[in-house]
């Protein structure tokens, strides 16, 4: 075995080709900066218009502001990369984007178990809803989901930096992912593959669960509401999170729960794109697109602004 311990790893990226890594720079900058965009403006419109002070907003806000650094955990790193040619990514860098990226990510699943419990509550217990969503058990449930992915992902992160990494040193991947991280390390990994695969399953099977008793509940509810324009209304504040729901859900248990030869890491990198890329660009459009609320708060927030400009 070579004694000589690791200090870089090398990002193999998506391409060898300089021409189609700059076309992908491009790409990832244009999706990128939208997704910034997007998220802030849900951010300030929900904390500046009074018809939004609701649990529902409050969640999205949070939800937005860890979408923003979810995306920015891995995706600056690997646009200097493509700018750049460059591929290297210190052991201590890698370390960091692995646990920024995981807690996050682990956070955001919490968090949509809870908005789909926030949505069960509004539809299925009406009257009680703003006892049971009172300001003070939103705050402990968004602290909890903050906590349960800090503390899950805790673990693993400091056991995989206690492991040894002597060579070769080259990551099939265009971030820190775990699965090709493991297959280099110079110790026999299995116990580490299975905590992380525990916590996977513990943290999206379990809050997938949650999340698909809670809308059981609540197309039940619906179902048997008399009026069709109240079915109607019902569904399209749900619709929303549950394309959410599906999109993040499904390409990350593609991803972590599942054998772990099933499919190349090549494969994975396409899916990692949907869910670390797409998935947060969409979202701000796929909440905003059929809400009324968000759009007569960003009507009255950009007739604001123009009423200063032109009294300016």
């Amino acid at each position: 075995m070579n004694s000589t311990m690791v200090r870089e790893f090398i990002l193999m990226g998506f391409t060898n080709n300089r021409k189609l890594q700059i076309l992908l720079f491009l790409l990832l900058m244009g999706t990128y900066l939208l997704t910034l965009s997007g998220n802030v403006v849900i951010i300030v419109v929900t904390l500046s218009d009074h018809r939004l002070n609701t649990p529902m907003y409050f969640f999205l806000r949070n939800f937005a502001l860890l979408e923003i650094g979810f995306t920015t955990s891995i995706i600056p790193k690997a646009m200097v990369n493509l700018a750049t040619g460059q591929r290297t990514i210190s052991i201590a860098g890698c370390f960091a984007e692995f646990f920024l990226y995981f807690v996050l990510g682990t956070t955001e699943f919490f968090l949509l178990a809870v908005m789909s419990f926030d949505r069960y509550v509004a539809i299925c217990h009406p009257l009680r809803y703003a006892t049971i969503m009172n300001s003070t058990i939103c705050s402990l449930l968004v602290g909890f989901s903050w906590a349960g992915g800090f503390l899950l992902i805790l673990g693993p992160t400091i056991a995989l930096t206690q492991m040894p990494f002597c060579g070769p040193n080259t990551i099939n991947h265009f971030f820190c992912d775990n699965g090709p991280l493991l297959k280099l390390a110079c110790r026999d990994t299995s116990f580490l593959e299975l905590m992380d695969f525990f916590i996977a399953v513990l943290s999206l099977v379990g809050t997938l669960i949650v999340t698909v008793v809670s809308y059981a509940n609540i197309i039940s509810s619906i179902l048997h509401i008399p009026s069709t324009q109240e079915r109607q209304k019902a569904f399209s504040t749900c619709s929303s999170h549950i394309i959410v729901v599906s999109l993040f859900y499904g390409s990350c248990i593609f991803m972590y729960v599942r054998p772990a030869q099933s499919v190349g890491f090549d494969f994975n990198k396409g899916v990692s794109i949907l869910n670390t890329v797409v998935t947060p660009l969409l979202n701000p459009f796929i909440y905003t697109l059929r809400n009324k609320q968000v759009h007569e708060a960003l009507r009255d927030a950009k007739r604001k602004i123009c009423i200063r400009n032109w009294g300016s």
